[in-house]
């Protein structure tokens, strides 16, 4: 029997300390159909991240210049800097039949489900504010600043759950990464993506 897929975009959000970093490295461990889409940010690098790997580090004015070019699916400000997905890092994939992850905030993911309509999009949570809080200060990458302002624009992001297609659990990772398999297993099963061939 033959089939041919199309391209999935999966839109992986949540407020920053859920886990959508760890739960994406681990879907695509077990998933190779799924690359990472990087996007451009203007904050500075962290110790353990490289360039093209998690980000494109740039500063502000290659960013702006990237807006005049029409370069971004789409682009925010959050906790202080800004973020942007390039066009380039995904329709040249979904093309291709090659399923791509993003990993952006409330703000980007609703603006790329406004664009992009037929993308998978899913919401990262965390059981309670004060594991939410644990997780940040365990991190050992913001200031005691950085943490309060995302503590509180986790709320607001929040209330946009209901935007979203799958709303996840991260209470553990192996349970929520059992999760993700299973919407990304249903999605790819739809038949606007999966056009299977049956032979006579």
């Amino acid at each position: 029997m033959g089939e041919s897929r199309k391209g999935m975009l999966l839109v992986v959000s949540g407020p920053s300390g859920t886990g959508k970093g760890t739960l994406i490295e681990k879907l695509i461990e077990w998933d190779s159909s799924f690359g990472f889409s990087v996007s451009c940010t203007t904050r500075a690098m962290r110790p353990n991240e490289a360039e093209g790997k998690q980000y494109y580090f740039i500063d502000d004015a290659r960013f702006d210049q990237l807006i005049q070019e029409n370069a971004f699916l789409e682009y925010a400000s959050v906790h202080g800097h800004r973020y942007g997905t390039l066009v380039s890092e995904v329709n040249s994939r979904i093309e291709q039949g090659q399923n791509v992850i993003l990993d952006i905030d409330v703000q980007g993911g609703m603006a790329v489900m406004k664009k992009v309509p037929s993308c998978v999009s899913v919401f990262i949570y965390p059981p309670s504010f004060n594991i939410l809080e644990e997780r940040l200060r365990n991190r050992k990458t913001e200031t005691e600043e950085e943490i309060c302002r995302r503590l509180n624009n986790a709320r607001g992001e929040f209330t946009k759950m209901g935007e979203y297609q799958y709303l996840l659990l991260n209470d553990t990772v192996e349970l929520a990464t059992e999760r993700l398999k299973c919407i990304v297993n249903a999605e790819k099963m739809k038949s606007a993506r999966y056009i299977p061939t049956i032979p006579e």
